[in-house]
């Protein structure tokens, strides 16, 4: 947006801005049934993130990311860098319900369960308690910081804020390096260089974007704000302005019979303005900055409330049925939609397909690698032998004894590293030996398949393939 500002007095001249100047914005706090519920989540997001890492599982950390040991702890569920592949469906499962999830209700996600609204609603929380409403926030702001006043609330307010993005920044490295270690360096002051540098990095952007940017992270700096477009449709449930209901609208008191008078339902009180975190006015239609709070419904439904006139002028509902194409009872019946359908049973196929195959998931893995040094070899029987190095990795938490068998020559045998017994979430490198009757080696190169199988276990089992060289 562009604006104009005047030069000094005399010159004459007129400097054109090309962005307009940012102005903090001071949402009025509002009740309702869409707060209550956003309050909720933000409580039930910040319990889990914060308390998680301090969740014990069978003598470790429930949820611990050990990059150092290439190891993901899920409670039970241990994961190696073998395991990418779950990684991968997981964000395809993401991708699909964000998806899903939009065409069907909007930006719910933006508006309840997004970390960057989560912690702007915590740090909105932090500032009224200390320098009070949107009203009395905008007249301390005006103070110098000379004020004794300014200089406690808002100094207050910045150490309270501080202290919440640096803990928070704990938290996070919580998830990489075990937090009761963290929090013995913590009481000792003996962080390392990269746990230093990620609580102060997690921190500090916390700070800045919760504290600072709030409403310009969400307009300016966020792609799905940007391409959301194309995942709605005129049957995507939105939060909307009923303008047929609403317009014209104007200011009255309360009983006057403001039909006679020409008007419609919205008092244009500006309140739904007032209490939007991003500033914009919903009468305006859909914008792509509505991060989809519903702030302006719980203030409009108060508003209604007082003169006495239905709720709704402001509410979820899709834009066919503001243009009245069919009425409200019929929009659950319009979510059901080909699009819809569609990402529906995608997702379902790939949340069922990831699920069986982690199910199915057999906790143990199996490479080969010839011995480089020694192709083929005679051994005291008059046979040929091989040998190998197995790499066994016990992704178990729980240790094994494996057996270790080869097939695809007759009388192939192991002579060497048949058995071994490994420990729980270990890697054990196994020096085999195989040895086959000369008479069964009727040309230079014989396909081989290794078998190894927990003897406690049957049904953990792996095969690989390698080659025997005459």
């Amino acid at each position: 947006m562009t604006q104009a500002t005047p030069k000094p007095a005399g010159s004459g001249e007129m400097v054109q801005q090309l962005y307009e100047v940012h102005q903090k914005i001071y949402p009025r706090a509002v009740h309702g049934w869409f707060q209550y519920w956003r309050v909720a989540l933000v409580l039930i997001t910040q319990l889990v993130y914060y308390g998680l890492p301090w969740v014990q599982w069978e003598g470790r950390q429930a949820v611990l990311f050990d990059l150092a040991a290439r190891k993901f702890y899920l409670f039970d569920l241990v994961l190696w860098p073998q395991d990418f592949i779950w990684l991968a469906a997981l964000l395809i499962i993401s991708a699909l319900a964000l998806f899903l999830f939009t065409a069907v209700a909007g930006r719910l996600w933006c508006g309840y369960a997004c970390p960057q609204t989560v912690y702007t609603e915590l740090f909105m929380w932090i500032e009224r308690a200390f320098e009070g409403d949107h009203i009395k926030q905008r007249k301390l702001k005006a103070l110098p910081w000379s004020q004794r006043e300014k200089l406690l609330r808002s100094g207050g307010k910045h150490l309270v804020w501080v202290l919440l993005a640096l803990w928070t920044g704990f938290t996070f490295v919580g998830y990489f390096t075990p937090i009761h270690v963290l929090w013995q360096e913590l009481l000792t002051l003996s962080f390392g260089p990269w746990e230093t540098f990620w609580i102060l990095f997690y921190g500090a952007f916390t700070w800045g974007f919760a504290g600072f940017l709030r409403e310009q992270v969400c307009k300016y700096m966020c792609p799905y704000a940007r391409f959301q477009s194309v995942m709605f449709d005129p049957d995507t449930l939105i939060i909307t302005y009923d303008y047929r209901r609403g317009e014209p609208r104007g200011g009255r008191k309360k009983g006057v019979d403001y039909k006679a008078l020409g008007l419609g339902d919205c008092v244009d009180c500006g309140i739904c303005v007032q209490v939007c975190p991003t500033g914009i006015d919903i009468r305006n239609g859909l914008q792509y900055m509505c991060i989809g709070c519903a702030a302006c419904i719980d203030a409009c439904d108060q508003v209604m409330e007082k003169m006495g006139y239905p709720k709704g002028l402001i509410r979820y509902s899709t834009q066919n049925a503001i243009e009245g194409k069919y009425p409200d009872r019929d929009i659950f019946r319009h979510m059901f939609r080909p699009r819809t359908l569609f990402y529906t049973v995608l997702l379902v196929g790939i949340v069922v397909a990831f699920v069986y195959t982690l199910v199915q998931r057999i906790p143990m893995r199996v490479d080969v690698l010839r011995d480089r040094h020694t192709l083929s070899r005679e051994s005291a029987s008059g046979g040929i032998e091989n040998l190998y190095r197995l790499q066994i990795i016990n992704m178990d938490d729980e240790p094994h004894r494996y057996v270790i068998t080869a097939t695809g020559i007759e009388g192939l045998k192991v002579t060497r590293g048949a058995e071994v017994t490994i420990p729980a979430l270990a890697t054990e490198d196994l020096s085999v030996v195989l040895e086959a009757p000369r008479s069964a080696l009727s040309r230079p190169s014989h396909p081989v398949v290794f078998r190894v199988q927990s003897a406690d276990d049957p049904a953990i089992v792996r095969e690989a393939k390698s080659s025997f060289l005459r």
